[in-house]
């Protein structure tokens, strides 16, 4: 399945992003691709063989994806356990495609980036999980790798601007992640447990289990994880366990749940580009270390009240406490962070046209109190109201109109400086079957972030930050039959005053680098999903994408943005050669990007690849997984660029690692 050696890069796709066609020609061409896949069939798919729909809650009630005039993309727990893969952030990167950078901590967490907005991709998308906000409100990242992955259930990826929906921050896109617990179906008495050893010392645990009597429900999940990992003072630990409770009946739903993790890590340090060449490995820090322990806890409610009415409602409360050192500095914080989200839809149905509209109220409040002899206080808190309307007509035209309003605050006591505003998103949509299987959409908007606790307190005194806007436009065309499926998506979305740090900026220090406001950018590519079943017993996936991020004017025009990658691929395979085995393989691609913005060093492109084999017996599997087969020596974080043109500031990725696992299920 896999061809082997591998290349040391993919070679190079002639084309050129900067030469995109404007949004009429892209039209033309997309319902040129629609009218193709379309008139390839060589008769209607009967209802028998007709695929079933893909539930989704992208649009904050379930939908199939299939009527949305927008891509998402889902993962499914039966994807991840296939893969191997042991996090969400994991997952995301090599089932869909989506670039990743190397966190500094050794708990697995990468930076995702799902549409090339590089050092601040994690402020420009937003991650929901079990229908709460968890992004911080710096910096810092949001730690996805803290949910265990065995309690997922399922992962939708929406690229492009969620903001109507979600909120300041989502130009790029939303990460939804659903466990078990919060999916919403009928229980059912079920348990596994899972243990794995590997490479590195691996050692992993895990365990899950669903307990139900009329209609409660008990959902319990817990992992521990110990790493030595592949450099010096990487050694991490990490832990967590989380329990929902719910009850329901016809029209009814409600529960808690409870959750938390802990990381305990070395922080090996950045390399130079010599240190890397002679050993990768090695540490520069060997007494840094971290801390980081996150707890969650909420309630939830779903109600279907009749007529047509639908109600959902979700809190959270949730807090981090990160304890480090990096040399003789401590840096020490906590986060309280509340959330609440009330949303309401009305379906209503006019002979064959039916309308449905939602409405929703989300308030967000977040503090982080940095401790210590120079320590501060970051607050932020926001109200938003937004209203999506859904016309869908008798052909199965859907038209779509939502618009949000915004008003957000945030200040930081170790400066003056605050910010107090009111901004507004707006978008429009439309989906146009083609035929019984095939369908073209569009949709144009705008979408909006302001500068966070980090951002708005070091910068210029005399200049403060202004809003970043944008204009976002996309085109899509999907496909689906028994066994295949494809989408094909074009996008631009044109940035002003967009937020980030700029190495030669004036702040409060002098030229030594501040946040700023840039000069206008703009994002633009294209997508593409296939999924194909080539045998019954042999499928297909492919993820790729051409992207290109830009400055259009001042004095980086025609530089990409640091840190964005412009082509990425990912190809998966799923072989069952025989009863009770399958072998899962994947390939990722990843193209070179630079660190700085005049683009002279460069992180080289990587391709890799992933290979599981898996024997089940009664209700148990084995498995045998080799990650990075071909020993591929790469990094996909550093942020270093000396005078001579040479990336530093290196974070290596591991070589070729193994690991037997077993997983029992009850």
């Amino acid at each position: 399945m896999i061809a082997t050696p591998f290349e040391a890069t993919a070679p190079r796709i002639p084309v050129r992003l900067g030469a995109l066609p404007h949004a009429p020609l892209l039209m033309l061409s997309l319902l040129g691709f629609a009218s193709g896949i379309a008139s390839a069939q060589s008769a209607p798919v009967t209802e028998a063989g007709k695929l079933p729909p893909v539930l989704v809650t992208a649009s904050r009630f379930v939908e199939d994806s299939a009527t949305l005039p927008y891509g998402v993309s889902v993962l499914t727990a039966q994807d991840i356990a296939d893969s191997g893969v042991s996090t969400v952030n994991e997952a995301v990167m090599k089932l869909l495609g989506v670039p990743g950078r190397l966190d500094l901590y050794g708990g697995g967490d990468y930076a995702l980036d799902l549409r090339g907005f590089g050092t601040t991709s994690d402020n420009n998308q937003v991650v929901i999980l079990d229908g709460i906000r968890i992004n911080e409100g710096d910096l810092g990242g949001t730690r996805l790798a803290g949910i265990p992955i065995n309690s997922v259930e399922r992962i939708e990826v929406l690229r492009g601007s969620g903001t109507v929906l979600y909120g300041e921050g989502a130009t790029g896109g939303v990460i939804i992640v659903t466990t078990k617990a919060g999916h919403g179906t009928a229980r059912s008495n079920r348990a596994s447990v899972y243990a794995a050893a590997g490479s590195d010392r691996l050692r992993d645990l895990r365990a899950d289990a669903t307990l139900e009597a009329g209609g409660f429900s008990l959902d319990a999940a817990a992992n521990r994880r110990t790493t030595d990992n592949h450099r010096d003072n990487f050694r991490s630990e990490t832990e967590g366990a989380s329990l929902t409770g719910q009850w329901r009946n016809d029209w009814l739903r409600v529960g808690l749940r409870h959750a938390y993790d802990d990381l305990d890590t070395g922080l090996p340090g950045a390399l130079t580009a010599a240190q890397y060449a002679a050993d990768p490995s090695q540490t520069t820090a060997p007494n840094d270390h971290a801390d980081i322990r996150n707890t969650r806890s909420g309630v939830f409610a779903e109600a279907d009240l009749g007529g047509d009415w639908q109600l959902g409602l979700d809190a959270g409360w949730r807090d981090k406490e990160l304890r480090s050192r990096n040399g003789a500095f401590a840096y020490d914080y906590d986060v309280d962070a509340k959330n609440y989200s009330l949303r309401v839809r009305n379906r209503t149905q006019f002979a064959s046209v039916v309308n449905a509209v939602v409405f929703g109220v989300d308030r967000n409040e977040w503090e982080r109190t940095v401790l210590g002899a120079i320590g501060s206080v970051g607050e932020q808190s926001s109200t938003g109201y937004y209203l999506k309307d859904d016309l869908t007509l008798s052909g199965g035209t859907r038209l779509s109109a939502g618009v949000r309003t915004e008003r957000i605050e945030k200040a930081v006591s170790s400066t003056v400086d605050r910010i107090d505003d009111r901004q507004r998103a707006w978008e429009l949509g439309v989906l146009q079957p083609l035929s019984e299987n095939s369908a073209v959409y569009g949709r144009v908007g705008r979408s909006f972030r302001l500068a966070n606790v980090d951002e708005f307190s070091f910068t210029n005194p005399a200049v403060p930050l202004r809003p970043q806007t944008s204009r976002d436009t996309e085109l899509g065309v999907r496909w689906r039959a028994a066994g295949r499926s494809a989408e094909l998506r074009v996008y631009r979305s044109s940035l002003k005053n967009e937020i980030g740090f700029d190495p030669s900026g004036v702040g409060p220090f002098g030229p030594f680098g501040a946040n700023v406001n840039f000069d206008p950018t703009r994002r633009q590519g294209v997508e593409l999903e296939l999924a194909q079943a080539l045998t019954e017993a042999l499928n297909l996936r492919v993820n790729g994408a051409l992207r290109r991020a830009r400055f259009t004017e001042g004095a980086y025009d025609g530089q990409d943005v640091p840190l964005t990658p412009e082509r990425t691929l990912s190809l998966r395979a799923d072989w069952t050669p025989a009863p009770a085995h399958k072998l899962d393989a994947i390939v990722n691609y990843v193209s070179s990007q630079s660190p700085d913005f005049a683009n002279v060093c460069s992180i080289p492109g990587r391709t890799t690849a992933d290979l599981r084999y898996a024997y089940r017996w009664t209700q148990a599997e084995f498995a045998l997984g080799v990650v990075n087969l071909t020993d591929r020596k790469y990094y996909t974080q550093a942020f270093g660029c000396t005078a001579g043109g040479e990336t530093t500031s290196i974070y290596p990725e591991a070589g070729r690692t193994f690991a037997a696992s077993v997983k029992v299920s009850f």
